[in-house]
């Protein structure tokens, strides 16, 4: 009597589950080094975090077990 599909932990330290349900990225590319040679704009944008969308959400909580 199983209680479900394993988690996969590498896919539960790279998203975060919003209290809305959606998923967000936690850590987005591009943020170590070389950032002088990037626009102001581009910097001030790369601190959002981007939202999934419905499609890679449905597939990342299938693997999660949501």
């Amino acid at each position: 009597m199983g209680k479900g599909p394993k988690t996969k932990k590498s896919i539960l330290k790279r998203f975060k589950i919003t209290g809305t349900g959606k998923l967000m990225i936690k850590k987005t590319s591009g943020h170590r080094h070389l950032a002088s040679s990037k626009s102001p704009k581009g910097r001030r944008q790369s601190h959002r975090q981007p939202i999934l969308g419905k499609t890679q959400a449905s597939r990342i909580k299938k693997m999660i077990g949501i």
